[in-house]
């Protein structure tokens, strides 16, 4: 089990390869037909075939397709077939007929809606994560797949693993192959990091949309809008470091973006690391307000992202004096940030009011340091947007000299977080 991309699949072949014996593979969604009764004929076929060439091998893969929890989701007209069929694979694992020869393999990135019988003690009772690759796992998946191209003699492959915290290993063949392209639009003969940098980029921002023509006020708010989100991310300690900025409109809804690459693989983040979070989100909104004394639809996505992390660092996190170490989140364990049906919320209207509150003041409080932040360095804000505009590309060196004497802000009083 484990995230999407990271090789669940691709385990299973190299078993299937490894193993020398017959290897038997299917989806758990051909098991689920319309008309009832197929499925479990399916799993008995299989099954037969299987003892019939035994020692053999079954792979399931995307096993939450046939086992959902029985009676887990209902809606209108119920769900027989599956669960027919299921019932029929939990017979087959460990019933009557003997199994003696057979090993089975299942795939999944829903464990948490699997039926507990999948998962007792005979059945599934082995669990492996494949989980997304730290950064020397990246390094070796990187240099599978850099086998097909051709790298620059100076290219150092740690520089690119260390730039992609968090891809999976799907995420980082497709860089490899982003960058290959990126090479040879430029006409060139073998990969640099620079073309690492721009397959990067059209993965994380999208394509760019040179034919989006942007009208000079337009132009001029993003630019003060980026830069906003720079300065703030550079004057708040511990916050990963802006790669790059730029107002070339890229992707669907992006009119320009600021690149932040972390320097190490997290895996836990404090209530100041989160404020911190917060705070740049806002940096482009405040940035706007501060220069312009106006606001505009350009901060939606930011506003969208704080105000999760906020809501979350209340509901999920305890990270709340006034409500306690209590989880008010109702819903189901994100193992890998699957999306789940909304819960029944047994939330108080009156706790769910002190929640509103709290968001509200996290949020207010961290846009007023990005607010004292940016007025403390308007000269510096003024003069970078104003050598954005007429680059509209900054790097990170360029952006250090035109940030030098940048200055910081205090952390916000944590009392603020607390209304009542």
């Amino acid at each position: 089990m484990g995230p999407p991309g990271t090789g669940k699949t691709l385990l299973a072949r190299a078993v299937a390869g490894e193993a020398e014996v017959p290897f038997f593979s299917i989806s758990g969604s051909e098991f689920v037909e319309m008309f009832v009764g197929v499925g479990a004929a399916r799993v008995r076929d299989l099954f037969e075939q299987a003892r019939q060439r035994a020692p053999a091998i079954i792979f399931i893969d995307e096993l939450d397709a046939l086992g959902r929890a029985r009676g887990a989701f209902g809606g209108v007209g119920g769900h027989d077939e599956r669960e027919q069929t299921l019932n029929q694979l939990l017979t087959e694992m460990d019933g009557f007929d003997a199994t003696s020869g057979m090993v089975l393999l299942a795939a999944t990135n829903r464990p948490e809606i699997l039926d507990p019988a999948l998962l007792r003690a005979g059945r599934f009772d082995r669990q492996v994560l494949v989980d997304r690759p730290d950064k020397q796992g990246r390094l070796q998946i990187l240099a599978v797949h850099v086998r097909r191209i051709t790298l620059a003699g100076d290219l150092d492959l740690e520089q690119v693993a260390a730039m992609t915290t968090g891809f999976s290993g799907a995420d980082l063949a497709n860089l490899v192959n982003e960058a290959a392209l990126a090479a040879t639009r430029r006409g060139g003969r073998n990969v640099t990091l620079e073309d690492f940098n721009t397959a990067i980029e059209r993965i994380v921002a999208g394509l760019e949309k040179k034919n989006r023509v942007l009208n000079p006020h337009e132009r001029t708010v993003v630019a003060h809008h980026e830069m906003g989100h720079a300065l703030v991310a550079m004057a708040t300690p511990g916050t990963d470091p802006v790669h790059k900025i730029s107002i070339i409109p890229r992707g669907i809804g992006a009119l320009g973006y600021t690149i932040q690459r972390p320097t190490e693989d997290r895996y836990l983040m404090s209530r100041a690391e989160l404020e911190n979070k917060i705070a740049v989100l806002l940096g482009g909104r405040a940035a706007e307000q501060l220069i312009f004394g106006e606001l505009s639809t350009g901060a939606a996505d930011d506003l969208a992202k704080a105000t999760d992390i906020a809501r979350d660092m209340i509901t999920r996190y305890g990270m709340d004096e006034g409500l306690g170490h209590v989880v008010y989140d109702g819903r189901q364990p994100r193992l890998f940030d699957t999306p789940e049906r909304p819960p029944d919320n047994p939330i108080s209207e009156a706790t769910q009011c002190r929640i509103d509150d709290s968001v509200r003041n996290i949020i207010m409080t961290e846009f007023a340091r990005a607010t004292a932040i940016l007025k403390d360095n308007r000269d510096i804000l003024e003069r970078a947007a104003a050598e954005l505009l007429a680059r509209e590309t900054l790097d990170e060196a360029r952006l250090r000299e035109l940030t030098a004497g940048l200055r910081g802000a205090a952390a916000p009083s944590t009392a603020l977080a607390n209304p009542r």
